[in-house]
């Protein structure tokens, strides 16, 4: 029993700092970068150009379409066979970026669609131009819409990050799966570290519920 208690003392440290230095920022540098990346596909969707239109569906039907550990593998180990090498920390934000710029796109792109189109012909009316409308009128309103859902998103993310274990970034899993190869308790290391991404995954969900608390109030204010 001293023994295992021992363990579980000695590996949190560890397994929480991977997840500070490892887990975590690689969850928000994908997310802010998948962040442009949906908004610029939600665009895309939206506008009139077929083209445009055809190449943003293709993408967000292949990325949502498929397993997010094959992306993983395309980029990692695929990209290599053709001389394309990445580190891991590269391959992992650019096949995280790429998974949450598809799922987050049809986030954007319903808020986006949210807006009564009349405001549009009033900001034509008042003279503001396509820009100036976006930025100022309809962008700040379909942020509020889509802040729950891009929250929810936020959070599986990090869940989401245990999987670049599989080409060795030491994040929070990997950290887990190499302890246990020295000390070979596998049921102990694996529920602690799910345990750690339960730490992080309940701050984050605080987060969250002030921030859309906030915003409700903000919401509340403006319709009275």
């Amino acid at each position: 029993m001293d023994n295992t208690l021992q363990l579980l003392i000695d590996s949190f440290w560890p397994l929480f700092k991977a997840g500070l230095t490892i887990s975590v920022p690689l969850m928000l540098v994908s997310f802010i970068l998948g962040l442009v990346v949906a908004f610029a596909v939600a665009l895309m969707r939206m506008s009139k150009w077929k083209p445009l239109k055809a190449i943003s569906w293709f993408y967000v039907w292949v990325i949502r379409g498929t397993p997010l550990i094959v992306q993983i593998f395309i980029i990692f180990f695929g990209l290599a066979y053709v001389g394309i090498i990445l580190d891991p920390i590269p391959a992992a934000i650019l096949a995280l970026t790429i998974s949450q710029g598809a799922y987050n796109s049809e986030v954007i792109r319903a808020a986006l669609g949210s807006i009564p189109k009349g405001q549009n012909e009033a900001c034509r009316a008042l003279g503001l131009n396509k820009w100036q409308t976006m930025s100022r009128i309809i962008v700040p309103q379909a942020a509020l819409v889509a802040v729950p859902s891009l929250g929810n998103s936020f959070i599986s993310l990090l869940k989401d990050t245990s999987l670049v274990a599989t080409i060795t970034v030491h994040e929070i899993f990997q950290t887990a799966q190499a302890i246990n190869a020295v000390k070979f308790q596998p049921l102990l290391l694996y529920i602690e570290a799910a345990f750690v991404y339960l730490i992080f995954s309940t701050v984050l969900t605080q987060i969250q519920g002030m921030l859309e608390k906030k915003l409700g109030k903000h919401l509340v204010d403006t319709r009275v």
